[in-house]
C-alpha cells in the first residue's frame, strides 16, 4: 500500500516506473474500446471511493475510466453527503469506515491538512486528486504527454511555465527536481512560488529560473505550460489579480520566442491567459494532454496497490 499525495515525496525511480507502465498499457489499448477492460484486470474486485469537495471535470471523468479499464469499481461521493464533521463524527471515524468498505480512497479538497489527516487514519491508500499545494496526477500525466510528443526524456528539454504560481506549478517544480529538467517560470514579482517550495528546491541542490518578463521565460522553450489565472483556491481580489497578469497572456507573439517546434499545454479549464489562436493552434496539445490522464492514472492506481510490474 502506497499513498500518492505529493510528487516531492515519491522517488524519481518510482515516478519513472509509473510512466513506463502507462506507456505499455496505452500501447496495448490501441484496439480496445473505451470501456473494454485491460486483459490482466489488475483491479478486479476492488472498490475505489472518490470524494470531491471541489468542482471537477477531467479528474473525475478520467479516473472513472481509469478504474473501469483496470477492472475495478468506483463510487463517487460529496463531502456534504457524509457525516464527516457533523453530529460528532470525526475524521478518524470516517477514515475507519472508508477503510472498511473500500480498497482505496481518493480526495479532491481545499485542505492539505485534511489529506494528511486522512493518510494517518486510513488503512487503505489515499490518492490526492487536487489540494491547495499540489496536483500530482495532473502533472505526472503532463510529463508523460511531453515525452510522448517529443520522443525524448523530459530531462533533455527546456520547460516553461507562464502564469500564476499555483498547485499545478508546485507539482511541476517537484518533477523538475525529480527528473532534473530546466524550468523557467514567468510571473509577476508578487506571485512567485512560495518559500517552502523554493527552499525544498534549494535543499535538493536544484534551481528554478524565475522571470518577470514572460518572453525571457519562454525563450527557446520546448514546452510552454499555463493554467487559469483565477483558480479554485483564489479568495482574494480577483479583479486585481487579472489586471496583474494582463501582460502574461500566451499569444502567438510569445510563442514565437519559444523553440520553433515548441508545444503548448494547459490543464484546463482555460480563461483569458491564452489566446484562441494559440489554444486551438497547431502547437496546442491540450486534448492529447487530457486523454493521457486516463493512462497515467491507471498506473498511479497500480503503484498505490503495489501492482506495478
Amino acid at each position: 500500500m502506497k499513498n500518492f499525495i505529493n510528487l516531492k515525496d515519491i522517488s524519481s525511480k518510482d515516478l519513472r516506473r509509473i510512466l513506463n507502465d502507462a506507456k505499455k498499457r496505452k500501447n496495448k489499448r490501441k484496439k480496445l474500446s473505451t470501456l473494454e477492460v485491460d486483459k490482466d484486470k489488475p483491479l478486479k474486485g476492488k472498490l475505489i471511493i472518490q470524494m470531491y469537495e471541489k468542482q471537477s471535470s477531467r479528474t473525475r471523468l478520467s479516473f472513472h475510466l481509469s478504474i473501469a479499464q483496470l477492472g475495478g469499481s468506483s463510487i463517487t461521493i460529496k463531502a456534504s453527503e457524509l457525516h464527516l464533521g457533523k453530529r460528532g463524527e470525526t475524521l478518524a471515524d470516517t477514515a475507519k469506515i472508508l477503510s472498511t468498505y473500500g480498497d482505496a480512497f481518493m480526495l479532491r479538497t481545499d485542505s492539505d491538512k485534511k489529506i494528511e489527516d486522512f493518510s494517518k487514519n486510513l488503512n487503505i491508500p489515499i490518492i490526492n486528486l487536487l489540494s491547495p499545494s499540489s496536483h500530482p496526477c495532473q502533472v505526472l500525466s503532463d510529463v508523460f504527454t511531453v515525452e510522448e510528443i517529443k520522443k525524448k526524456p523530459i530531462s533533455k528539454l527546456n520547460i516553461c511555465w507562464i502564469g500564476d504560481c499555483n498547485n499545478v506549478l508546485n507539482s511541476l517544480i517537484a518533477t523538475s527536481v525529480k527528473f532534473k529538467f530546466n524550468l523557467n517560470v514567468g510571473c509577476p514579482n508578487n506571485y512567485r512560488p512560495p518559500k517552502f517550495v523554493m527552499n525544498w528546491v534549494k535543499k535538493n541542490k536544484r534551481k528554478i529560473n524565475i522571470f518577470n518578463d514572460p518572453k525571457k521565460a519562454a525563450k527557446n522553450a520546448d514546452v510552454v505550460f499555463s493554467d487559469k489565472v483565477v483558480s479554485l483556491n483564489d479568495k482574494g481580489n480577483i479583479v486585481k489579480k487579472i489586471q496583474d497578469f494582463k501582460n502574461y497572456r500566451i499569444n502567438s507573439s510569445l510563442m514565437k520566442v519559444a523553440h520553433p517546434k515548441s508545444i503548448f499545454l494547459h490543464c484546463l479549464p482555460r480563461g483569458n491567459e491564452v489566446s484562441e489562436e494559440v489554444f486551438l493552434g497547431k502547437q496546442s496539445r491540450v486534448w492529447q494532454q487530457a486523454l493521457n490522464r486516463v493512462h497515467v492514472q491507471k498506473s498511479i492506481l497500480l503503484y498505490s496497490f503495489g501492482k506495478l510490474r
